[in-house]
């Protein structure tokens, strides 16, 4: 839409299309005032249904993430029947995704979890000689795996022209968040009970008598509120950071048609520099992509750490 700094990352009920390809937008879903596409602009309209007088709509992220959801699903069934097998994984294809898979739970989940004991002094890291030596953090692997795989999936789809980042969307990332919060209270429930679970959120200060009684009351409810921000902090960073790298992409290119630039001899100079610029960032993109779904694999895991130990 003309004017809209951010029409480019916004979530719509249709895929944009250049060229004059598909169908008239405007055009289309002129019947619906809710529905804004930007003049002359073509593309594929998803479907929809008018329900009570307002149309509801699929829209090109709900698409991506069952996208990134099948991908996630179908390289990792084929993964896990090839691991299944007791023979060695084979091909650079499930060689790569095995890898990561492994850095993930290695690096991320064995050690920051450890081993279920509260002694972890002597804690090796996750780590074991014999790979296949179950740790007491793999039960919550095929969680964390798949938080990192999808998000990464999302992050990636974004690099593709006319798609885009779900994970540029606070929507998404806050029900990823959500997500994350129900499982870790679950987790922590299953490991002290539901009333122990909310009980430990206030460690143990040593206190007795009115004293402990007061401080108690006033550090439990900043503890469970704090509960709640870091999970809500989580949805922000992962939305923050991937608008932002799709936003600053829009306006290096918006460079190129810019007032004062488009028709003239500047234009000239500002093409080829805006595409070199967005070629770099696009670079970045491809290495944000995957440090986002480590930072928030690795977060997710904290807060689960957290919750499965005594404060």
């Amino acid at each position: 839409m003309a004017g809209d700094n951010f029409h480019h990352v916004r979530d719509f009920p249709f895929f944009e299309l250049p060229l004059g390809i598909g169908v008239d937008l405007a055009e289309w879903f002129a019947g619906d005032p809710h529905v804004h596409a930007s003049p002359g602009s073509t593309g594929i309209p998803l479907p929809g249904i008018e329900i009570a007088g307002h149309y509801h709509y699929l829209t090109k992220f709900v698409v991506l993430q069952v996208v990134a959801g099948l991908l996630t699903f179908v390289i990792f069934r084929g993964l896990a029947r090839r691991v299944g097998s007791g023979e060695p994984t084979k091909g650079r294809f499930w060689n790569l995704w095995e890898a990561i898979a492994l850095f993930v739970r290695d690096e991320i989940v064995r050690p920051t979890i450890g081993d279920g004991h509260h002694d972890h002094g002597d804690d090796d890291h996750g780590h074991h000689e014999n790979d296949s030596v179950s740790h007491h953090a793999d039960q919550y692997l095929p969680f964390l795996w798949t938080c990192f795989f999808f998000v990464l999936f999302c992050n990636l789809l974004g690099a593709v022209p006319m798609l885009g980042s779900p994970t540029g969307n606070l929507g998404v990332t806050g029900a990823l968040a959500l997500a994350v919060f129900v499982y870790n209270v679950i987790q922590g429930s299953k490991q002290f009970g539901a009333w122990g679970f909310w009980k430990n959120q206030c460690p143990d200060l040593g206190l007795s008598g009115v004293q402990g009684v007061v401080i108690t009351a006033i550090l439990w409810p900043i503890e469970v509120v704090g509960l709640f921000i870091k999970h809500g902090v989580l949805a922000v960073r992962l939305f923050a950071n991937i608008m932002g790298g799709h936003t600053v992409v829009g306006v290096m290119l918006g460079f190129i048609a810019a007032d004062g630039v488009a028709g003239t001899w500047l234009q000239g100079v500002v093409t080829p520099l805006s595409i070199l610029g967005q070629v770099g960032i696009g670079m970045l993109e491809l290495f944000v992509a995957f440090l986002q779904a480590y930072v928030f694999t690795y977060l997710s895991t904290i807060f689960l750490s957290t919750c499965l130990h005594e404060h």
